[in-house]
């Protein structure tokens, strides 16, 4: 942690800015001391006057015989001797008034060396190197997918050396420009994100680029704004893969429902155009009913059930992430629609997440497929690109180290797309999509705790 951030409101010189302590009221200046008084000119004592204080030599009479004998011969003896300087005992008081101003002394000695100490540790170690703290807000804690987010956070801060602030806006923007904020008067060094709502984060990456706080978006790309890098998947892969797989299984023809995210956000709509687009080349007898349910359960599933109810005649059912999941088998088993893979009436259900409970649900037969959205990578690599711009470091677009490709998705803004892997239950290739099997070892969500 560097030194507390000067606030420009305080008066000058009532406050200071010291190391470790922040701000601090500073001791007052000392009021200048008035200049002597020059005396009179006319009062100063005459030349003559001084002179007259000691008789001139002439006039002084000339010593006797006598006085030169006694004076040459005696005058060590006549000297009385030297008596040794009277020693005073202080009293009780003075006493304990000197213990006081010694134990008040040891106090501060004490004090000052506990002071460096925590300098020391706050600069150079406990938290890293250069002692960095980073804010950290959580877009929401309702999902297992952002649950499992959560618990990757800490670990990788740990790992890096980084101290760390926690927040959670829980999918309102207002909610995470005031965290923000919290994190500004803390004074951390830098920040991550997960904007839900990318069209209404642009004030908030203003405030943070105004004191040079560097941003990693993380699952998110905001539509507007300064960010060091966004961590993300292709969405647009997503949906393509959904797709591929949904218009494989129904051989080109029938009818799918998707139940779209947030369009107001760049997941939704990469999520939804890509889908769409891919339908519309590729299987173009597939009707696609699209559902739009801002991120919401209850929306979702109440969407849901009313499509169904319309069309009992829906073969494929693509969710854009798995906060809709329990509502969707809730609703397929209410429709009497929850039937095995290999009956002719099954609805075939692809997931958005890789969490655990989807792995699971594919091995039993109770959904299709699902996207790996690593959530494992998106924790370790936001906090990896925090740590690299806090020590200076810059990227550009091609191959990274870790099996992503860094793309500039506009101008100046870099975004690492990781890996996200279309998961089925045999790891076949549907459409040309190669897929992983549900119990693979690499997959997140068989190693989550």
């Amino acid at each position: 942690m560097g030194f507390a951030r000067p606030i420009d409101s305080a008066p000058r010189g009532v406050y200071k800015t010291i190391p470790c302590l922040g701000r601090v009221p500073a001791r007052p200046s000392p009021t200048p001391r008035p200049p002597l008084p020059r005396p009179h000119p006319h009062r100063l004592p005459h030349r003559r006057q001084v002179l007259r204080a000691a008789p001139p030599l002439a006039a002084r009479a000339a010593p006797t015989a006598r006085q030169r004998l006694v004076s040459g011969s005696s005058a060590l003896e006549r000297r009385a001797p030297r008596r040794p300087r009277a020693t005073t005992r202080p009293s009780e008081g003075e006493e304990n008034d000197v213990k006081l101003r010694t134990t008040r002394l040891a106090g501060i000695l004490v004090l000052s060396a506990a002071l460096l100490t925590a300098c020391a540790d706050d600069t150079g170690g406990g938290g890293g190197a250069g002692g960095s703290t980073i804010g950290v807000d959580y877009p929401r804690s309702d999902t297992d997918f952002w649950n499992s987010y959560i618990d990757y956070v800490p670990r990788y801060a740990e790992e890096l050396g980084l101290d760390m602030k926690t927040t959670n806006s829980g999918n309102d923007v207002a909610t995470l420009a005031s965290n923000v904020q919290t994190f500004v008067s803390q004074g951390v060094d830098g920040v991550a994100i997960a904007p839900q709502d990318t069209a209404a984060v642009a004030p908030v990456l203003q405030t943070l680029a105004e004191r040079d706080i560097p941003v990693v978006t993380v699952d998110t790309r905001p539509d507007e704004g300064e960010v060091f890098m966004v961590v993300r998947a292709d969405n647009r892969a997503y949906g393509e893969q959904a797709c591929h797989y949904l218009g494989t299984q129904l051989d080109g023809a029938g009818k799918v429902v998707m139940l779209q995210g947030d369009l107001a956000s760049i997941n939704g709509r990469d999520r939804t155009e890509a889908f769409n687009e891919c339908m519309a080349a590729n299987y173009p007898d597939i009707q696609v009913f699209g559902e739009a349910t801002n991120w919401d359960a209850a929306t979702a599933a109440q969407k849901l059930q009313t499509t169904l109810t319309a069309h009992p005649d829906v073969r494929g059912v693509y969710m854009q992430a798995s906060f809709a999941l329990s509502g969707t088998l809730q609703v397929l088993d209410q429709l009497n629609m929850a039937v095995p893979p290999d009956d002719p009436e099954h609805v075939f259900v692809v997931s958005n997440d890789g969490i655990p409970q989807e792995l699971q649900l594919i091995g039993e037969g109770r959904i299709d497929a699902t996207v790996s959205q690593p959530a494992d990578l998106y924790a370790e690599h936001a906090l990896r690109y925090l740590r690299a711009a806090l020590d200076g470091e810059t990227f550009e677009p091609g191959p990274t180290d870790h099996g992503s490709e860094i793309v500039e998705v506009r101008e100046g803004v870099l975004e690492d797309q990781l890996p996200a892997p279309l998961v089925t239950r045999d790891g076949g290739t549907y459409g040309g999509v190669e897929s992983l099997p549900f119990d693979d070892d690499s997959l997140w969500g068989n190693n989550a705790n």
